[in-house]
C-alpha cells in the first residue's frame, strides 16, 4: 500500500474508540485517523465532510441506524466492522471485501486487516457492498442482545455465552464476571455499556453490580428497604442490591 488512508473511527464507546486508536497508530504508514464519531447520525456528517477512505465501524450505537447511514450517504468508504457481536450474516459481506473485526480487537487482527486491504486496494469499486446494505438496513433496524462476551487470555479471545454467566461486578478499572463454578472473567465493557446491550434477564441492581434473574436462588429484605441476593452458584454468592436501585428491582422482581 503506497497511498495513506484517510481513517475515521465510529463506535459509541469512548474506551473501544481509544484501544483502536492506540493499534492503528503502530500502522501510520496505513491510516490516518482524521477523525471519530460515536452515534450514526454525526458519522453520516462526517463522512460526507471529512470523506474518508476507511471507516471502521461499531454495528449497534445511539441515533441513526448504521445501515440505513450507510445506504444514504454519497461518499462511499471502505468499510470495516468493529464490534463485540456474534457475527451476524455479515459473512456475505466479506464477499464484497468487507472486513469484520471482533471487539476486543487484537493487534494480529490490524494486520489482516491491513493485508486484506493492501490485496484489495481501498480504490476499487464497491457499488456491491452497498446494494448489499441496502438489503441489510431494514433486517437490523431494532438492536439485537448480545449473545455473548469476550473474555482475553493472553493471545486468545474466549467467548462466554450469556446464558452461563451468574453476575458483573466492576471492581477499579475493570468489569469482571462469574459463571456458575465462580470462574472469574475480565471485559471491557462498562455497566452502562453493559446495561443497554445485555438482554432484559440481566438487572443491574446496584452501582457496581449486574445479576442475571435465572441465577437467584433466594432474595431478602434488607436494611433501608434494599435486598440481599443468594446466587445459586458455587458459592452460593450473596450480593446487596443498592438503595438507589430499589424501585426498579421491585418491579423487575413484581415485589
Amino acid at each position: 500500500m503506497n497511498n495513506l488512508n484517510k481513517t475515521l473511527i465510529i463506535d459509541d464507546e469512548k474506551l473501544a474508540r481509544e484501544r483502536l486508536k492506540r493499534l492503528l497508530s503502530k500502522y501510520d504508514n496505513v491510516f490516518q485517523i482524521i477523525g471519530e464519531a460515536s452515534n450514526g447520525d454525526d458519522a453520516e456528517k462526517l463522512i460526507e465532510e471529512l470523506k474518508p477512505d476507511i471507516i471502521f465501524l461499531d454495528i449497534e450505537m445511539p441515533g441513526k441506524n448504521v445501515f440505513q447511514m450507510l445506504a444514504d450517504i454519497k461518499h462511499k468508504p471502505f468499510v470495516i466492522f468493529c464490534t463485540a457481536y456474534d457475527k451476524y450474516a455479515l459473512d456475505a459481506f466479506n464477499t464484497y471485501s468487507i472486513d469484520y473485526l471482533l471487539k476486543p480487537v487484537e493487534d494480529e487482527r490490524i494486520k489482516l486487516t491491513i493485508e486484506k486491504i493492501n490485496r484489495i486496494g481501498v480504490d476499487s469499486k464497491n457499488d456491491k457492498i452497498f446494494e448489499l446494505l441496502e438489503d441489510f438496513k431494514n433486517f437490523y433496524n431494532k438492536p439485537s442482545a448480545i449473545t455473548s462476551i469476550s473474555h482475553k487470555v493472553g493471545n486468545k479471545i474466549i467467548p462466554v455465552k450469556l446464558e452461563d454467566i451468574v453476575y458483573f461486578d466492576a471492581s477499579d478499572k475493570y468489569v469482571n464476571f462469574y459463571n456458575v463454578s465462580e470462574d472469574k472473567f475480565i471485559t471491557d465493557f462498562t455497566l452502562s455499556v453493559l446495561c443497554e446491550k445485555l438482554p432484559a434477564n440481566f438487572i443491574r441492581i446496584s452501582k457496581s453490580v449486574i445479576i442475571n434473574k435465572a441465577f437467584v436462588k433466594e432474595m431478602h429484605k434488607y436494611y433501608r428497604g434494599r435486598f440481599v441476593f443468594i446466587m445459586n452458584d458455587k458459592k452460593q454468592t450473596k450480593i446487596i442490591s443498592g438503595g438507589i436501585y430499589n424501585s426498579s428491582v421491585k418491579e423487575c422482581f413484581e415485589l
